[in-house]
């Protein structure tokens, strides 16, 4: 079983740093860019808050990035899951696009949850009291059927309530050997579930997998305001760092009643809702799910929502949008790394 403590643990990159041009957003005139020998070293780098941590790091690319590309090269497309806000489902919207796409048994697929602080999926897939384990050829994901696994730091914690209280570089180190080192063997999809915001993880994953192949971003929000005005913040992150976006869920998009089956909404889009956000940042919606308190229901029990509910408008609605998904990775060229 894999020890926290042994895991190797890579030096920080500089958390403003803006994929791909390695000059921090708050960089002094003359930063000669993270990258350079003389990083931190250079005088304009004086006074500036990233200098220690620049003149520290190692230069030039990362040579684990030729790892990870070996690793993931018989994963054919690779989809990070996306919100700024946290609260939205974003981790229920990984689970039921896990479940979705496993549904065809033809169809390998996988989910990563970097999650490090607020690890989600292993309860939404009944997996918590499992451990992951490794053999000579690596980390073995957690199988959740014949064709669907997971790999989630909350099986290396020692119960669930355990807190992962790391600064940045070990949350990059984690996040590297789930990418180097586990045997996913060969995936149609590898689904990757990631904390709210735009820091670290972001960064980290993205960066790791700049040479493999990042096919698109699901971006997950809710209709109100609020949640919009932060996931627009990760509309501009994947733009800034080149990650292709795929569409956006809104997730909660009115409440389904399982006695009759009526619909009203909760969450009022004051502002336009997903459908005004796609059309501001030219993208599309993939669908809208409605809340089903059955949801819940069964991501406490760890089991498949869309097979125990079929008939629910939000299973039809995650069925479309997994449809939408396929169609849109279908039409791309294959990632670098298939």
């Amino acid at each position: 079983m894999v020890q926290l403590e042994t895991m190797a643990v890579p030096l920080p990159l500089p958390t403003a740093t803006l994929l791909p041009s390695n000059i921090p957003e708050d960089a002094p005139e003359h930063c000669p860019g993270t990258d350079s020998d003389l990083a931190g070293q250079a005088a304009g780098c004086a006074g500036c808050p990233n200098q220690e941590a620049c003149s520290t790091a190692p230069k030039g690319p990362d040579p684990d990035i030729a790892a990870v590309r070996e690793r993931l090269k018989d994963v054919k497309r690779k989809v990070l899951v996306l919100s700024g806000k946290g609260g939205v489902g974003k981790s229920t919207v990984s689970g039921m696009l896990g479940w979705a796409l496993s549904r065809d048994e033809e169809v390998q697929t996988g989910l990563m949850d970097i999650d490090i602080c607020g690890p989600s999926l292993p309860l939404l897939f009944g997996l918590q009291s499992q451990r992951l384990h490794s053999t000579s050829s690596g980390i073995l994901p957690l199988p959740v059927s014949s064709n669907l696994s997971l790999i989630s730091i909350g099986f290396l914690l020692p119960s669930p309530s355990s807190a992962v209280i790391w600064r940045g570089p070990k949350k990059n180190g984690i996040i590297k050997q789930f990418l180097k080192d586990v045997d996913w063997g060969e995936l149609d999809y590898l689904v990757v579930d990631t904390p709210p915001g735009t820091s670290d993880e972001h960064l980290s994953v993205v960066s790791y997998l700049k040479e493999s192949g990042i096919d698109g971003a699901v971006i997950v929000t809710t209709p109100q305001e609020v949640a919009l005005q932060d996931v627009r913040k990760e509309l501009d992150f994947c733009r800034k760092v080149g990650v292709p976006i795929l569409g956006i869920v809104e997730n909660m998009a009115g409440f389904v009643c399982p006695s009759c089956g009526g619909e009203s909404d909760i969450f009022i889009p004051s502002t336009g809702g997903a459908d005004e956000l796609a059309r501001e940042w030219g993208t599309e919606v993939l669908g809208k799910v409605p809340l089903d308190p059955r949801i819940g229901k069964s991501c406490d029990f760890g089991v498949s929502f869309l097979e125990e509910y079929p008939e629910s408008p939000a299973s039809v609605a995650y069925g479309e949008i997994v449809d939408r998904i396929k169609e849109k990775l279908d039409a791309l060229p294959p990632s670098s790394s298939a």
